[in-house]
């Protein structure tokens, strides 16, 4: 493997099977990653988990804190400090409860997977500290579903900061996979007061590194990792500190990334539009199936 790019063995069998129409896609579920980034020496670094090896999906893989919208944060109005609803309704690309759910989702998973709370007791302020065990009672029960966030955050008094956060792309797995996830990736700078740590069940370790380090490691089959990692961390390398990314995310493109496979007669091409380096050739054997 020249990088560290994941490829499962069995996509050559399912891109087929898409093909021939005998494979319906699965609809995908909505969800929320967040890059989360603090300043360090020679730019912004990234927080960034890996999945323990003995997972079915992405095992050993470096990603974000991230998961899967829960509907409960559609039907509850939480309060609300930065854009309205209605302007991240529009900046996503969905209806306001759904935009609502998923900022929810992007917030929640951070917290649940690295201890960071993007949310404050006002509209100007965030909570400085989340280790004590009262605190962490509250998160496990949010990340065992006991507890929706809209119902944390309401119990705690507290504003979630949508103005913390930057929409930075969107990925959406493709139609050949068995879980599919229509996935957006925000930006966020690290809370002062606030510290990282692994509180994901999922995840084996976790680092704080710069992009163009991490980008590194991958290139050289060191750090395995999906396309849209590799991707967003290389997006992100232009920038000197976590304030001027997150200044840029409004200007960002969100027109969902989708892959593609077509066929020829030897062999399955797949590709990302707009994302070259993750083209692959797979040989189709003698008869009729991957090589």
């Amino acid at each position: 493997m020249a990088n560290g790019q994941w490829f499962p063995s069995d996509w050559p069998e399912r891109i087929r099977a898409l093909a021939d129409g005998t494979l319906t896609p699965v609809t995908p579920k909505r969800a929320a990653t967040v890059l989360l980034l603090r300043d360090a020496d020679g730019g912004p670094a990234v927080h960034m988990l890996r999945r323990r090896a003995s997972m079915a999906f992405a095992g050993g893989a470096y990603a974000y804190p991230g998961g899967g919208v829960d509907p409960r944060d559609d039907e509850r109005l939480v309060r609300w400090a930065g854009p309205t609803r209605a302007w991240w309704a529009e900046r996503l690309g969905v209806d306001e409860a759904a935009a609502q759910a998923i900022v929810c989702a992007a917030v929640r998973e951070t917290y649940e997977e690295a201890g960071v709370l993007l949310a404050g007791p006002t509209a100007d302020s965030v909570v400085g500290d989340t280790t004590g065990a009262d605190w962490e009672a509250d998160r496990a029960a949010v990340a065992a579903r006991d507890l929706s966030f809209a119902e944390f955050l309401d119990r705690r008094g507290l504003v979630l900061r949508s103005d913390l956060l930057g929409a930075w792309t969107r990925w959406i797995t493709p139609e050949f996979e068995p879980r599919r996830y229509d996935t957006w990736f925000f930006v966020a700078a690290l809370p002062e007061g606030q510290r990282t740590r692994n509180a994901s069940t999922e995840a084996d370790r976790t680092v704080w590194i710069r992009p163009q380090e991490a980008a590194t490691g991958y290139d050289k089959g060191e750090l395995t990792m999906m396309p849209p990692t590799i991707a967003t961390l290389r997006q992100l390398t232009p920038y000197a500190t976590a304030a001027e990314a997150l200044a840029a995310a409004p200007r960002r493109d969100l027109t969902p990334v989708l892959a593609e496979a077509r066929l020829t007669e030897d062999e399955i091409v797949l590709s990302w539009p707009g994302h070259g380096e993750f083209t692959k050739h797979i040989p189709i054997g003698a008869g009729g199936g991957p090589a």
